[in-house]
């Protein structure tokens, strides 16, 4: 039989190790942004930047919105104002570089792929992070996604978004005001002391499974797991020795000294205030 040329119809595959890490700050911008939209505007896309870590993974630090008009079939970006708003940030921070885009919403649209077009001509491998601001399951969930491309023989067909890793580290101050963020209504932002008591809640959460998991590897119940083991070593050999009462002490000074500076920074704010309107009224007459 006579072989005939067969065009092979492939993916591309990407690297398996490629995954995200988005600091706080950014997923906060996006929600600002999004509030402070256009009525007309369903959705705010930008820009985010940061840079690639030595492992490959993308770190993305800070972001800026790009205004578009977007339609069922086309979306128009201000390409001067994107290119604007990249030369500044980066006379602040020249090593913050494009890594990809974000929008708001559910998942990835159809409009999607036309933005990540433009981004692809601007960095190699754009990251592409989505925001559900408007709370589909219960939670603004946060993803982000690569585009993988379709093609036939040399020729690309389309492109298919692939959901990576992604990972979102913050301090504690910053989980607190995150976990307000993704409830679908709140009564009230917590004081410094139920955020504290908060806090104090989880910890003792965390002992309890740490003391639980150890009794369960001391009576045969679990299988022992060296790594385990090793974290929760060097987690227990971190807590300096001191007695309750010296413990009590530090706490109830270092509470004394935040309460003292709420009390300075509130007087600083009386005074700028006053200051403020005896300049107005001297203007006036």
């Amino acid at each position: 039989m006579a072989s005939a040329d067969q065009t092979v119809l492939q993916f591309v595959p990407l690297s398996t190790s490629l995954s995200a890490k988005v600091h706080p700050l950014v997923i906060f911008n996006i929600c600002d942004c999004f509030v402070r939209r256009p009525d007309q505007a369903e959705r705010v896309i930008g820009t985010l930047l940061g840079s690639v870590l030595p492992d490959g993974t993308v770190d993305i630090r800070n972001s800026y919105v790009v205004p578009h008009n977007e339609s069922s079939d086309q979306v128009a970006l201000d390409i001067d104002y994107h290119h604007n708003m990249l030369s500044s940030h980066q006379k602040v921070n020249p090593k913050e570089v494009i890594v990809g885009w974000f929008s708001t919403g559910f998942g990835v649209t159809g409009g999607s792929a036309l933005i990540h077009e433009f981004y692809s001509r601007e960095v190699t491998n754009p990251v592409h992070l989505t925001v559900d601001t408007g709370f589909t399951n219960g939670e603004a969930s946060i993803k982000a996604f690569v585009s993988m491309n379709l093609s036939l023989g040399d020729q690309q067909l389309a492109a298919q978004f692939q959901e990576i890793p992604l990972d979102l580290r913050m301090v504690e101050a910053e989980r607190v005001g995150f976990e307000i963020l993704k409830s679908t209504a709140v009564d009230k932002l917590p004081s410094d002391m139920e955020g504290m008591e908060a806090s104090m809640q989880r910890l003792l959460a965390l002992i309890d499974d740490t003391y639980k998991y150890v009794d369960d590897v001391v009576e045969g119940r679990v299988a022992p797991d060296n790594t385990v083991g090793r974290f929760i070593s060097e987690t227990v050999s971190s807590v300096p020795k001191i007695s309750p009462p010296a413990f009590d002490k530090l706490v109830n000074d270092s509470l004394q000294d935040q309460l003292l500076l709420l009390y300075l920074s509130s007087i600083t704010r009386t005074q700028l205030s006053l200051a403020e309107k005896l300049n107005t009224a001297a203007q006036i007459l």
